[in-house]
């Protein structure tokens, strides 16, 4: 995940906003099209559209038994029987297609959602800093230590819990792209945080494993990291006509893709 999100980011960090930040508009309308052809090319050339073609039609003949033999229950059990038994195998046929799709679409949303679900900190606000401890790994919360750069000072003083979670009250005092550093066991880790100035990528989350993929707006963690997270929340941005926040971004770009792959699907020549 670590080598993922920092060669994701470098591609999507040239990609996305061309004409700035502000512009959000902009990537939210184009990418979620460009998901949609992408599914469409996906799904011609991983799927058997002639067995999906013939599995449809079949579910289709039987439908039409049903309905010509309404009074014949056991002809209708035995119809039924196989409309069922034929979707599953249209269901089969989808399944590969699906899971090839995944990866890029995944990709694109998580760095939609990067790029514009959050807003800069403002000069003077108070976040949260949590991190929390591998239980898997022998380090007490006592061994955990945080290094300010200027422009942040400590709020109130850190609390520590018997689950190996660590809470630090941070207030952002000047406008930067301020690095935390956390010392933990005598390894030292980085947490990003945005404070001021205009719309742009905006550090959230960063944790290790497969979630890292949701969270590419800083490289994962080292998967031998005695952490399992750092956290920091950030504002949602607003996007006026556009759903805001992670789930908003989500959903837009998930709905727009989709709608633009059913209108596209008789020019790329797709069956579903």
């Amino acid at each position: 995940m670590h080598a993922y999100n920092r060669i994701s980011s470098r591609v999507f960090d040239v990609l996305l906003a061309p004409f700035g930040h502000r512009l959000a508009g902009f990537d939210l309308l184009v990418w979620p099209l460009v998901m949609g052809v992408v599914a469409l090319l996906v799904y011609k050339h991983a799927s058997n559209q002639k067995a999906i073609a013939r599995v449809k039609k079949q579910i289709s003949t039987h439908l039409l038994e049903i309905r010509l033999f309404s009074h014949d229950i056991l002809r209708v059990l035995s119809a039924t029987g196989s409309i069922v038994a034929r979707n599953l195998v249209y269901m089969g046929h989808n399944l590969l297609p699906m899971l090839v799709m995944l990866v890029p679409m995944l990709a694109i949303m998580v760095q939609l959602v990067a790029h514009y679900a959050y807003a800069p900190a403002k000069p003077g606000s108070v976040e949260l800093l949590r991190l929390r401890l591998d239980p898997a790994v022998a380090v007490s919360p006592r061994d955990v230590s945080l290094g300010l750069p200027e422009g942040v000072v400590l709020d109130a003083p850190p609390v520590r819990t018997a689950d190996g979670r660590v809470f630090w009250r941070l207030r952002a005092e000047r406008e930067g792209d301020h690095v935390l550093a956390v010392d933990v066991g005598g390894e030292r880790f980085e947490k990003g945080w945005a404070v001021g100035g205009g719309p742009r990528k905006v550090p959230r989350k960063r944790v290790r494993g497969l979630e890292a993929l949701l969270y590419p707006g800083e490289e994962a963690l080292p998967a031998s990291a005695p952490l399992l997270s750092l956290d920091l929340d950030a504002p949602t941005r607003e996007l006026g006509f556009f759903p805001d926040g992670e789930l908003g971004i989500l959903v837009w770009s998930l709905g727009l893709s989709l709608v633009a792959g059913f209108a596209l699907r008789g020019l790329f020549g797709v069956t579903f």
